[in-house]
């Protein structure tokens, strides 16, 4: 079993404090700062709240009439002690469960180095914690359940007993005998995080299940707002509580507030809430059962809803068919409403009046061109390429790195069809390109690096693709296309030492060498096109920079 068991045993109960950029679970939409949930951004702020609830460790050490540790990392384990508060068990939870996973964490990690001194004095603790859960929560909670009063039972056995059999092993000199006895505790640690699991799912579930109740009998819409906040947060908690939220109903009744008209200034707080528990299979599927689908396209095609409440739901489409998620594949209802979707996200793509708007609506489109090759021509019907590229120019629309990853998503994915060479051209879409290809970004942070990449990789996709017609591949040249692309085979830092970018451009430079071998000097003809794609890549990518 071994410490690590403990750690998957803990990964499936919902103490995942990540919560995704912009408090959404949209793999493809870092949203801007103002969405992003508290923990994760203003990290000062977590700490200030948490600091005037904090207590050192040595407090513990004293009540259990135990030796304080004079290791050098003992000034470290400065752990939540205090409660978050009376009347406010879920809060309780969340804040005990984070401190008691991370013990448990540590703990193993303790095991493993052999520091027996350390993982006697951290069981101590992590008994404390676990006792001051189980007795916080019965005092706020309504009531206890047989179940949750077993689990109770066994999980503070266990702890009694690792303490217990942590103690020994502090005696213990002979190594046979102490290799036999970490075994013994690496068990007990195991069986004792899946006790911890199984206790706090079965108390966040009954938690969901009072939330859930409470917005299906509201009829008050500050009531429904407030409780529809909490669900919104528990959401951030990571995908378990989303499964746990999509089993006890959250869907079914966050839909049944999408679906009433008293309630119409509630939508973009309870799509935003859909959007999140939809990263998980069991949220879309209890979509599906409830015509969630149909739901969301009534919203998107009535333009008396506001423009925030329509983006919010081309959020949730946009999750629903995000190729990153198998079971999103399957959604059969949703080819039913595809046109009169894809109808409204061009339209709203047209008239969105900030970056989000247009961000979430370009965001559902690109998916559903992963989604089903039908989409493609609709869109080159419904003229998507000219909205597209007019919305390039207008900063107000189109102004992150991650917007325009959306718009090369969907011209990569377009780029397949004949027809769309003549559109490209028509709207002066191959300069454009050639300006993807010089894709920077301004902050340097880790996701905006990545995204920069996306486009610089996908523009070229899409060059190599529409560059099957001889006169975009001549305007590519005229453009100075392959220039642009030799520097980005050559130069590492111009393509952020991508291999992708790399690969993408190396054939889309072969595509326009194959039309117009003239623009190529021999030295870049015989290194990046005559050989074999592999051996040009290897060359490239050993490639050292000269600084002289």
């Amino acid at each position: 079993m071994g410490h690590d068991c403990c750690g998957q045993a803990l990964l499936q109960i919902g103490i995942n404090m990540m919560a995704l950029p912009g408090g959404r679970h949209l793999d493809t939409i870092p949203l801007p700062g103002q969405r992003v949930h508290l923990m994760q951004v203003d990290s000062v702020q977590r700490w200030m709240e948490d600091l005037k609830l904090m207590t050192e460790c040595e407090c513990m050490c004293v009540l259990q009439a135990k030796p304080i540790s004079l290791e050098e990392d003992t000034q470290s384990d400065v752990i939540l002690a205090g409660g978050p508060g009376p009347g406010d068990p879920l809060q309780l939870l969340l804040k005990r469960g984070w401190v008691i996973s991370t013990e448990l964490r540590r703990i193993g990690q303790k095991l493993a180095q052999d520091r027996w001194a350390r993982v006697h004095s951290m069981s101590v603790r992590l008994t404390c914690h676990a006792r001051s859960m189980v007795s916080e929560y019965s005092t706020v909670s309504r009531s206890s359940s047989q179940e949750m009063g077993q689990i109770e039972k066994l999980l503070m056995e266990k702890c009694s007993e690792l303490s217990a059999i942590t103690e020994r092993c502090l005696q213990v000199e002979n190594e046979h005998v102490l290799k036999s006895m970490k075994a013994c505790v690496s068990e007990t640690l195991s069986t004792l995080g899946q006790h911890f699991g199984q206790l706090l799912e079965l108390a966040l579930t009954r938690e969901v299940q009072a939330l859930v109740r409470k917005i299906n009998a509201s009829d008050n819409i500050y009531i429904t707002e407030s409780t529809t906040g909490n669900l919104f947060s528990l959401t951030q908690e990571g995908a378990p509580l989303c499964r746990i939220i999509a089993k006890e109903g959250g869907v079914v009744a966050l839909f049944k507030v999408c679906r009433q008209d008293s309630f119409r200034c509630l939508y973009p707080q309870a799509l935003r809430t859909l959007a999140s528990i939809c990263c998980v299979e069991e949220g879309v599927h209890q979509l599906e059962k409830v015509d969630g689908v149909l739901c969301l396209a009534d919203i998107l095609t009535d333009d008396s809803h506001s423009e925030a409440t329509r983006a919010e739901a081309a959020a949730v489409v946009a999750q629903v068919t995000s190729p990153h998620l198998p079971f999103t594949q399957h959604l059969g209802s949703f080819l039913e409403s595809m046109e009169e979707i894809v109808t409204a996200l061009i339209k709203l793509c047209q008239e969105a009046s900030s970056g989000e708007v247009f961000l979430l609506a370009s965001a559902a489109l690109a998916n559903i061109t992963f989604f089903d090759t039908m989409a493609c021509e609709l869109l080159l019907q419904l003229n998507a390429i000219r909205v597209l590229l007019e919305a390039c120019s207008d900063k107000q629309r189109v102004d992150t790195p991650y917007t325009r990853d959306q718009i090369v998503t969907i011209l990569a994915n377009l780029s397949v069809l004949e027809q769309c060479a003549s559109d490209i051209i028509q709207e002066n879409g191959v300069q454009l390109i050639m300006g993807m290809l010089s894709e920077k970004p301004r902050s340097g942070t880790p996701a905006e690096v990545a995204a920069c990449e996306r486009v610089q990789q996908k523009a070229a996709v899409t060059l190599a693709r529409l560059s099957r017609d001889p006169e975009v591949a001549r305007e590519a040249v005229r453009l100075s296309c392959m220039s642009r692309l030799i520097e980005l085979c050559r130069s590492p830092s111009e393509r952020n030492s991508s291999d992708a970018v790399l690969v993408a451009c190396l054939a889309a430079l072969r595509r326009l060498a194959g039309v117009c071998p003239e623009g190529l000097q021999d030295s870049d003809f015989q290194q990046l096109v005559q050989p074999r794609l592999v051996d040009s890549f290897l060359l490239c990518s050993n490639m050292e920079e000269s600084f002289v």
